[in-house]
């Protein structure tokens, strides 16, 4: 069976945890898109791990942990990350795509120059190369990994594709040029360190399909993220849904059985773009401090996220264009100093209430319906049964199941890889 583990918000809804907590039932956790541009923070016996490249069932020694073919792959992080869970005396079973393409050094570079060229007007990306990534790979002028190993082919097709970097570096963005040998110097030793890792991973699922393997699709952010039904631009790069983990694992699409949908508790985001329920000031700080392990910063940049109220409309998008079969809420347990809890259950716009979560252009209007809901005032962590959390809480959990229409199965109500009740 597939299994799809994906976020319905903006991102850091706690999608790691999950995958976590369902790897250990699983044979085969597969990354299937997306960077180090996120990071998915788990909490276990070893630790706290913020993880950027590696899949989040790297803690268990039965689990084959791939990274799949649709995967923006900084040959350094991965590195960097084997390493820092060694040393925590974990030794990771991994499998690396031959299709997967990499993160060039350069792409790096035009994040940061692109950025600071637009000043004012930038999309507040991580600086991680993601977007030149993917316009390099549809671009048809991408690495895969297996084109590292031949060297003369390799440096053949950096001179070319640096004939066009090298003219936008020297005319936009007034910057040295780079050369195919300065470039290929710097691959070259991080190619050979990963070398063992990568492999035929399609082959080996198919192989793993005729066994009857259970196998995890991990996603990186949410809906809201998505570039085509997100909150375009202020979206990621690669599909953040389901479906796509088809194609960026190299997989069926009717083997995904049943998508774990992740939502937040309340709404948190980083990075600009609309966001309706947003709070501020000290009402916003106090949730931040609360929030998830060490309250709600970036597990990639560090940077405090925007906060707000739960957004019904915004989830209940979120969970239908993943093709959600069911729902685990996190972060219930921060909400628990509150003696009341708005809840977005529509939108305002132009004098008239809507419910379907619309394109950007009428978002950026939109202001947020509330309803408010009787707080529990209680410190629910260290509950391990759903029945015996507060009434207000049951409340608010099975309000929020009945305004997004999907059954939620799990509850967190902590970070650690035991706290979460399952109903």
């Amino acid at each position: 069976m597939v299994r799809a583990i994906v976020g319905a918000n903006w991102g850091d809804e706690g999608k790691g945890k999950i995958t976590d907590v369902l790897a250990a039932d699983a044979d085969v956790i597969i990354r299937f898109q997306g960077g180090s541009n996120a990071g998915h923070t788990i909490i276990n016996q070893y630790g706290r791990f913020a993880l950027h490249q590696l899949p989040s069932g790297v803690f268990y020694d039965h689990t084959v942990n791939v990274i799949g073919n649709g995967v923006a792959l900084d040959l350094q992080k991965f590195l960097t990350e084997v390493q820092a869970l060694k040393e925590a005396g974990i030794n990771p079973n991994l499998m690396v795509s031959d299709r997967t393409q990499i993160v060039m050094p350069y792409h790096v570079l035009f994040d940061q120059y692109e950025e600071e060229r637009l000043g004012g007007n930038s999309f507040g990306s991580t600086k991680s190369g993601i977007a030149p990534f993917y316009s390099d790979k549809y671009s048809k002028i991408g690495f895969q990994i297996s084109e590292l190993f031949d060297e003369d082919y390799c440096l053949k097709k950096l001179e070319r594709v640096l004939e066009i970097k090298n003219v936008l570096l020297t005319h936009l963005y007034h910057k040295p040029e780079l050369s195919a040998e300065q470039v290929y110097a710097q691959l070259k030793p991080l190619r050979d360190a990963i070398a063992p890792y990568v492999g035929d991973t399609f082959h080996f699922l198919r192989q793993m399909r005729t066994e009857g393997k259970t196998i995890l699709l991990e996603g990186q952010l949410g809906s809201m993220k998505d570039p085509d039904f997100g909150i375009y631009p202020m979206v990621t790069s690669s599909s953040t849904l389901a479906g796509f983990g088809a194609i960026g694992a190299g997989l069926p699409p009717y083997d995904i059985k049943d998508i774990v949908c992740v939502v937040k508790a309340y709404s948190s985001a980083v990075g600009a773009g609309a966001f309706v329920s947003e709070i501020f000031g000290e009402q916003a700080d106090e949730l931040r401090r609360r929030g998830g392990d060490k309250g709600e910063f970036g597990a990639t940049t560090g940077r405090p996220r925007r906060m707000g109220w739960f957004d019904c409309v915004a989830t209940r998008y979120g969970v239908q264009v993943q093709g959600a079969t069911q729902v685990a809420l996190t972060v219930v347990d921060a909400l628990g100093y509150l003696d009341q809890i708005p809840v977005c259950v529509g939108y305002e716009v132009d004098g008239q209430v809507i419910q379907n979560f619309p394109t950007t252009t009428v978002l950026e209007r939109c202001k947020p319906v509330l309803e408010v809901l009787p707080g529990w005032k209680q410190d629910i962590r260290g509950i391990r049964h759903y029945e015996e959390l507060p009434e207000a809480c049951r409340r608010y959990v099975e309000f929020i199941e009945a305004q997004i229409g999907v059954p939620i199965r799990m509850v967190s109500n902590g970070p650690g890889r035991d706290e979460i009740l399952c109903r």
